[in-house]
């Protein structure tokens, strides 16, 4: 018992950590750009309610910022659930074709409805969760077998996913019109540019939906990690936990998705280094990856507009790029831990 409190405390310093390192990166975010604000003088700006620094605050930078922040959370709360419902730490939203299915969802519809209208700001995360769940409904169907869902199975089809949908997006892109392609290229890209306060209005209850979905969980998916058996011992509904928790990835991927694009790798960076520093229980897991994904979108968004300014770099091509790395590195991990076993 003595061995727990230490653990305890752990979680509850990177919890608190990770609540207080969230409004700090949006500070951070909201005040760098191409028109510097001092982030400590925000506060003061916001209450006085006027000149040139509020109307940059308020029209461009704070819309941004925060879709940053609840697109991270949502693509991390996806990833660290789809790594305990799978029970294997290298799912992601984006390798199992999750991501690439709601990217065609809302392919389908930028170039299949021209001319959609105000119909566009609501139908367009319709159509990418849409895509995502269906992906993530084949995907399983495909992996499920009588001794359980094969991962390796789940892997090799996420990859075949993703290559066909890459085919289908290269197919939309090939038929669409120079304003259709501009929208295409900034979903395959991924980026918070676009961000504004209608569209965060329409996604954001979509988002609270997913958080309501898929925070719950934590409690499930710690019998789950004890194996699908022992979780049935316990009292658990194993066919309305996977349920549960596929809708609610499904819809908080599509719901990113309509709102920033192709992000990757955020779900899978996220949880993991949550695990590193704090540990696997999913009753801190879930929000702690939810409170880092947050913070690491709106730094991934921060390089991107800051390191080849006045130009910006996709954030999907910044996260990228710090993610791949780590993935990785956690596969060589795990070679290491499957040898050694």
């Amino acid at each position: 018992m003595v061995g727990l409190f230490p653990r305890f405390r752990r979680y509850r310093l990177a919890l608190l950590g990770f609540s207080l390192a969230l409004p700090l990166t949006l500070l951070l975010g909201a005040g760098l750009g191409a028109y510097p604000i001092p982030p400590l003088a925000i506060p003061g700006i916001l209450l006085r309610g006027e000149g040139v620094e509020y109307q940059v605050l308020v029209a461009l930078r704070l819309p941004r910022v925060l879709g940053a922040a609840v697109v991270g959370g949502l693509l991390a709360l996806a990833g660290a659930v789809l790594q305990g419902l799978f029970r294997n730490p290298l799912v992601d939203p984006g390798l199992i074709g999750v991501s690439s299915g709601a990217a065609l969802g809302a392919a389908l519809f930028i170039v299949l409805v021209p001319g959609a209208g105000p119909l566009e700001v609501y139908a367009l995360p319709l159509f990418a969760f849409l895509g995502g769940l269906l992906a993530t409904l084949l995907l399983w169907r495909i992996a499920k077998t009588p001794w359980g869902v094969q991962v390796l199975v789940l892997l090799l089809a996420g990859i075949a996913l993703n290559a066909l949908v890459g085919a289908g997006i290269g197919l939309l892109t090939f038929l669409a019109t120079e304003e259709e392609l501009r929208s295409l290229t900034f979903w395959t890209l991924g980026g918070f540019s676009a961000l504004t306060w209608r569209l965060l209005l329409v996604g954001v209850p979509f988002a609270f939906l997913a958080f309501a979905l898929l925070l719950p969980l934590a409690r499930p998916l710690n019998a789950l990690a004890l194996g699908e058996r022992e979780a049935f011992h316990l009292g658990i509904d194993l066919e309305r936990l996977k349920r549960r928790a596929v809708a609610g990835a499904a819809l908080g991927v599509g719901v990113a998705v309509a709102l920033a694009g192709g992000v990757g790798f955020l779900g899978l960076v996220a949880p993991h280094l949550f695990r590193l520093l704090a540990g696997p229980d999913h009753r801190y897991l879930l929000p702690g990856s939810a409170l880092l994904g947050g913070s690491l979108a709106v730094l991934a968004d921060l390089l991107a507009r800051t390191l080849a300014a006045p130009a910006e770099i996709p954030v999907g091509v910044v996260t990228a790029l710090l993610g791949g790395p780590f993935f990785l590195y956690l596969v060589l991990r795990h070679k290491r831990e499957v040898y050694r076993a």
